[in-house]
């Protein structure tokens, strides 16, 4: 993925999000994923797929179970 790929989804989701922490930087090593943060929290990865000539971005967002906030206990009655 190009550096001008990454700063256009970057803010294309920045905007889309209405957030300005969402940042997206090119991967140290050629070939390693493209990771996408809000802050410094980790979202997901970034993948670009070019097929027949279009081009699209794919977003795969990770949500730890362990980052989640507790369950609210269920009582078993129904409503």
């Amino acid at each position: 993925m190009t550096p001008t790929d990454i700063a256009r989804v970057e803010s294309y989701l920045r905007t889309v999000l209405a957030s300005d922490r969402i940042n997206i930087e090119a991967p140290k090593n050629r070939g390693a994923s493209v990771e996408v943060r809000a802050g410094r929290e980790f979202l997901g990865t970034l993948h670009r797929d070019d097929e027949d000539g279009e081009v699209s971005f794919s977003l795969h967002i990770t949500i730890l179970e362990d980052d989640l906030p507790a369950a609210a206990r269920s009582t078993g009655k129904a409503r």
